[in-house]
């Protein structure tokens, strides 16, 4: 289990706006800042605190895991709410994340489909487990190789907790800088969890619209190169 840490979220920017109407705000996550609250006072900080201390209607539909940055939407108002959580409970909307892996991933595409459960004795981690695991689906694809890492495309059908973490953790590819899953050389690897939510698609709740946003990240060049260096992890 990762050990407990000191949460110090990022404040520049303040909020990363990609899109805003009087229905939807989406927003660039950054890593190391939690999209709805945790427990006490010390965790109250997030990225729906900041939205709604602008936006009092505003309502979470969706989040990204701490240490994930990337694409999210928060809805500006109720009616907004319900359609969007009903696009995502019903699997309309799109995701694409890219992440770092360690290893040669071979094959270079393929899908991973197993069940993952509450992992009871390290909680909040998951595990593969199919007995009682919930049906979880995620398509890969390789877009650059390095000698001991590789650039991924990771596109999930369903939305389990550390879906994507444990999914390439399960195929021998665990993300670098993972607290939760990594071994400590490829922890050690990269100072944050390199997994990002680069692109979101879904319907506007009240036009039917279909919009995608996209958004940037530090360890993938404007060109879409891995910005990272060759590792060597001996693990």
């Amino acid at each position: 289990m990762a050990a407990s840490f000191n949460y110090n979220p990022p404040t520049e920017p303040w909020l990363d706006i990609l899109y805003q109407d009087k229905d939807i705000i989406v927003l660039n996550k950054p890593s190391g800042l939690l999209t709805n609250p945790g427990k006490g006072p010390a965790l109250a900080d997030c990225l729906f605190s900041r939205v709604k201390a602008e936006f009092e209607l505003a309502q979470l539909v969706h989040r990204l895991d701490l240490s994930t940055s990337g694409v999210v939407v928060i809805a500006l108002r109720r009616k907004a709410e319900r359609e969007l959580k009903r696009q995502f409970a019903e699997r309309e909307v799109k995701k694409r994340y890219l992440a770092v892996v360690a290893g040669q991933l071979i094959p270079a595409s393929g899908s991973i489909d197993y069940p993952l459960a509450v992992d009871t004795e390290q909680a909040p981690r998951q595990k593969v487990c199919s007995l009682t695991g919930k049906a979880a689906l995620t398509h890969y694809r390789l877009l650059q190789q390095l000698p001991d890492a590789a650039l991924v495309e990771l596109l999930p059908v369903t939305g389990r907790s550390h879906q994507l973490r444990v999914h390439m953790l399960a195929l021998g590819h665990p993300i670098l800088g993972d607290a939760f899953y990594a071994p400590a050389p490829v922890l050690a690897a990269a100072p944050r969890l390199l997994l990002h939510a680069a692109s979101l698609q879904f319907c506007h709740p009240y036009s039917g619209k279909a919009l995608e946003f996209t958004a940037d990240t530090d360890f993938v060049t404007a060109n879409g190169e891995l910005n990272w260096p060759a590792q060597d992890f001996n693990c």
